[in-house]
């Protein structure tokens, strides 16, 4: 059984203060949503692991509810990230696969008629606020401060190829609100400063929504010699390559720390929804661990897509609770739209969970569940795979030219059992639903309308057949 509870974890002391559910706030609350990159299911001390401690984000996980069944929208990066500000399926809205900055090795295109969580929450009175890693465009007309966003500290592209100089393909995408910005330090510490430092400074008495968004720990797994000389002190024996993924991880739990801090300490903390989780599951070839889910990061088995998910909210949350309803991260759209009291608009395909994060037992799950991916190289050839999922079922590909394969999750949770052959009802069914999907996003375009790349800034091209990032 995996557990969430560790030992020894229950003599930390609480960050947030303690309320009680029955001291409900009816005032719109301030939202502060921590999105971090390619973090694996298994890879925190809350949901199993044994080899690192994250006592900062194990706080916030007693302090609100626990998701054992959340799901990324896709096992990479620039999907599930359009279906978080979207509240849709990411092929929906023209972001199938990877925003690169290269044309020939983009994979998506955010459609100018969808409309982003900021933009609804900037109507509703909110100040809107993004620290961190973007990764939906490098130009006009997809840039954060054109999308509803009042205020951008952070990095427009993909990855950085060095955590210190912040550069992709020798291009500086580090931005404040449109200006480009060179700072020093390492990224983690840059994205944690910025978003204390907006906290301090916010003195307006509307609501905020801030979305802080890590790359760690994204490759490359770089993390400072500091926290990798105190992860090998307390673990001399640990591989290297896992030893500083670990203390890449640990140095991103203490900066959620001084975030969950600095809102505390400026007064924010009572009525604040606080949700944490992450884009897609752990990078298996750098060391990543997801649990006792099968796959990584690129697979449509758990392991690529199954997060971790918090949310925190004070007097509305129940401490210590659980859920394993099976949501999805275009699900915090409406979801943050209920608890603002703003209606979301039409067509989307999330659904809010807030009564389930207020203790109200789950509506049983009746809808069909997608995910895509479209990646070009020589994996991939430019086509799409997918995953589909309905109640305990599950069918899935990792590659194009691989077969579906049927799973029971409830019988088989680790996937290791193709019940294609032996249950060809439930198959057909599965594909049915699939193919639907497929034809009611199929003219939806993932490349812009006048053939220019997501911002053809950079000239060197990526190594033909790399695994994307």
């Amino acid at each position: 059984m995996w557990s969430i509870l560790m030992p020894g974890c229950l003599a930390l002391c609480c960050l947030l203060p303690a309320t009680t559910i029955s001291g409900e706030n009816n005032s719109p609350p301030h939202v502060l949503l921590i999105l971090v990159d390619d973090l694996g299911y298994g890879d925190l001390s809350s949901f199993g692991a044994k080899d690192l401690e994250t006592p900062q984000i194990y706080r916030l996980v007693r302090q609100g509810i626990r998701f054992s069944q959340f799901y990324a929208n896709c096992p990479v990066c620039s999907p599930t990230r359009a279906a978080l500000l979207t509240g849709r399926y990411p092929d929906a809205v023209g972001v199938p696969g990877v925003i690169r900055t290269h044309g020939e090795d983009s994979w998506g295109w955010l459609s100018k008629d969808a409309v982003l969580l900021p933009a609804v929450l900037q109507k509703a009175g909110y100040r809107t606020a993004m620290v961190g890693k973007w990764h939906l465009g490098l130009g006009e007309p997809n840039l954060p401060n054109l999308r509803g966003f009042d205020f951008f500290h952070g990095f427009l592209g993909d990855m950085m190829d060095d955590y210190l100089t912040h550069r992709r393909h020798g291009q500086n995408y580090l931005r404040l609100n449109e200006q480009p910005i060179d700072p020093q330090g390492h990224a983690t510490d840059l994205f944690t400063a910025w978003t204390c430092q907006w906290l301090r400074t916010y003195k307006h008495k509307e609501p905020f929504f801030l979305y802080l968004a890590y790359n760690a720990p994204h490759g490359p797994i770089q993390p400072l010699e500091v926290w990798l000389a105190k992860y090998r002190a307390k673990h001399p024996d640990v591989t290297e390559q896992r030893a500083k993924l670990a203390a890449l991880i640990e140095h991103l739990d203490s900066g959620v720390g001084q975030v969950v801090r600095t809102l505390e300490e400026t007064g924010h903390t009572r009525n604040t929804l606080v949700i944490f989780t992450s884009d897609n599951g752990g990078s298996l070839p750098e060391g990543a661990r997801n649990g006792p889910l099968a796959g990584g990061k690129q697979d449509m088995l758990e392991g690529g897509i199954r997060v971790p998910m918090c949310a925190v909210w004070p007097g509305r949350i129940k401490p210590g609770s659980q859920s394993d309803r099976v949501a999805l991260t275009m699900d915090l759209f409406p979801t943050i739209c209920e608890a603002a009291g703003v209606q979301p608009g039409r067509g989307i395909d999330g659904r809010s969970i807030l009564p389930t994060l207020l203790g109200k037992p789950p509506p049983p799950e009746d809808r069909f569940l997608y995910w895509v991916r479209l990646e070009g190289g020589r994996r991939f050839h430019g086509a799409p795979y997918y995953a589909v999922r309905h109640g305990d079922w599950k069918l899935l590909q990792n590659a194009p030219d691989e077969p579906l394969r049927l799973y029971n999750l409830k019988d088989d949770p680790h996937e290791q059992i193709d019940l294609s052959s032996q249950q060809p009802g439930e198959y057909a069914e599965l594909k049915m639903a699939l193919d639907r999907h497929i034809a009611r996003v199929t003219s939806v375009p993932y490349r812009p309308p006048n053939g220019v790349g997501p911002g053809e800034i950079g000239k060197a091209k990526p190594t033909a057949g790399k695994p994307a990032r």
